[in-house]
């Protein structure tokens, strides 16, 4: 055998002794746990051959607590970049058989370099958590490592996408890296996120929690807001990732990718006429007209779980990627709260940043009240959304449904925050607030006055079909400009699509700045 020749069979052993990371012992624990590996998790995520590992060979350098005399070549972490459905994207998978995922030095500058070319080259950024945290051994250097990451996600953010999925442990300084991304992922039973574990909480404050009670995927997914989507196992997981990518293009520069669609822009449902109950404290179901005005019926929701009384998520109409943001008259009435405006805030902001036009349905009361939203600064939080409407340049098409009062009407993509196309439905009620209210209020003194409950009740009824007459209707608004058509229900898909193709070509200007300062 030739010198080259060796050198090659060397090279063909290493790689194949790289790619069993901790060895084979360590793989068959991962999976007994019901877990894949990193290299699996890619080979799931990328297109079959597409994916282009970098610094295979990379070690730590670290020489504490006997840690020189153990190596793995890659470290860790595989790195790399391949294609999603032809498109590229770039790649990390902590390895859960090399030290645990912990981070070191070494793993953090492979990180940091895979998200630097995602940036450079305008693609999305996708990260596989499975982790233990800080390399302890590295001391300072392991938190040098996380920070390098962290300044590396909030440069990329709205410049590229940026997905985490969470496949394993993710505790301590770990966790900020998918808190600063745009989407996180966690799959149920087998991740869990949380500053600080069970053991120490307990020793804090008594308190016994178990990981998953305290930071797993159904804690993250319906309380806390942390995790965007919660799948059921690590194959639904990944698929979830493939599907979220679909509507979302590869950076701030780009517009998402069209997707051929036979669903006809001029089709009408006549169930749309009858949605909405004549008793006006009824609730229906936003998901139907969802369903029906978007291509083939097919909504992705983000964050299904949290917040529910407001609903988004992405859809395609007439093929082009939107975000939808939807009151849900069937939970809470559809009022607007705290996580309620957090959870939209967000997901608008992504789609200002990215490109992707926001059609916006609106059926809601006004804001929740009480001591608890106050003292949460419900105020702080709503005006997050408020900002989030008010910043947003992409095409934004609003249709009010039901009812639009007070604050909550002007939070919700309305005119005077540059809403482009305003519709309303004939059963639209936009004012300062619904007609029992305002009767009390405006006629608070002459209802007073009568000592007969009958003659009292007479006159409240008449004084409220007054304010129905006059406000309870889209008419007011649409007279004053702030609606620009009302529109018959079944005829909303057609409608919004041709509104959306008009703005295709919207351009609109911010003042210079350094950066705004969204309420937080």
């Amino acid at each position: 055998m030739s010198i080259q020749q060796d050198n090659i069979a060397k090279l063909v052993e290493r790689r194949a002794k790289a790619k069993l990371g901790g060895g084979e012992k360590r793989i068959a624990a991962q999976h007994e746990k019901g877990k894949f590996t990193a290299r699996e998790r890619i080979a799931m995520l990328l297109d079959e051959g597409s994916f282009e590992e970098f610094d295979m060979f990379v070690q730590h350098r670290c020489t504490n607590f006997g840690m020189d005399k153990q190596h793995f070549d890659g470290d860790g972490v595989v790195t790399g970049c391949g294609t999603i459905d032809g498109r590229l994207v770039y790649v990390f998978a902590q390895d859960f058989t090399v030290s645990g995922g912990s981070l070191s030095k070494t793993m953090s500058e492979k990180i940091c370099k895979v998200m630097d070319m995602a940036v450079r080259n305008g693609a999305p950024c996708i990260g596989l958590n499975d982790s233990g945290g800080a390399r302890i051994q590295e001391g300072i250097d392991s938190l040098a490592g996380f920070g390098d990451i962290f300044e590396r996600n909030i440069l990329a953010s709205g410049v590229v996408p940026q997905i985490s999925g969470i496949f394993g442990p993710c505790a301590g300084g770990a966790v900020y890296s998918p808190a600063l991304t745009d989407f996180t992922l966690m799959v149920k039973n087998t991740s869990y996120m949380f500053l600080t574990g069970p053991a120490v909480v307990k020793s804090v404050t008594g308190e016994e929690v178990s990981q998953e009670e305290l930071g797993g995927a159904s804690v993250h997914a319906t309380k806390s807001g942390v995790a965007h989507f919660a799948a059921e196992n690590e194959q639904e997981g990944i698929q979830t990732i493939k599907e979220l990518l679909s509507y979302i293009p590869q950076n701030n520069m780009e517009t998402a990718p069209v997707v051929p669609t036979n669903d006809p822009v001029s089709r009408v449902d006549d169930a749309l006429n009858e949605i909405i109950p004549d008793n006006p404290n009824k609730p229906y179901d936003m998901y139907y007209v969802i369903g029906s005005i978007v291509d083939d019926g097919k909504f992705f929701e983000v964050h299904q779980n949290y917040a529910k009384n407001i609903i988004v998520g992405f859809a395609h109409m007439n093929g082009r990627s939107v975000g939808i943001v939807a009151n849900q008259p069937n939970v809470l009435a559809g009022v607007l709260d705290i996580n309620a405006s957090r959870k939209a805030s967000r997901f608008v902001r992504f789609c200002d940043a990215f490109n992707i036009p926001l059609v916006t349905l609106v059926d809601v009361p006004g804001f929740l009240c009480g001591t608890q939203q106050e003292y949460g600064a419900i105020i702080t939080n709503g005006a997050k959304l408020l900002y989030a409407y008010g910043e947003a340049t992409v095409p934004k098409v609003t249709v009010t449904l039901r009812k639009s009062y007070g604050g909550a009407h002007i939070v919700m993509s309305c005119k005077q925050l540059r809403g482009d196309i305003n519709y309303a439905w004939p059963s639209a009620n936009i004012a300062v607030m619904g007609a029992d209210g305002a009767v009390n209020i405006l006629h608070a003194k002459e209802l007073k006055d009568i000592n007969n409950a009958q003659e009292q009740a007479k006159l409240f009824d008449e004084k409220k079909k007054e304010y129905e007459d006059l406000f309870s209707n889209p008419y007011q608004a649409a007279q004053k400009g702030y609606i620009d058509d009302v529109i018959e229900p079944r005829n909303t898909r057609f409608r919004v699509i041709r509104a959306l193709e008009q703005l295709a070509g919207k351009k609109q200007e911010v003042p210079a700045k350094k950066h705004d300062n969204l309420p937080l």
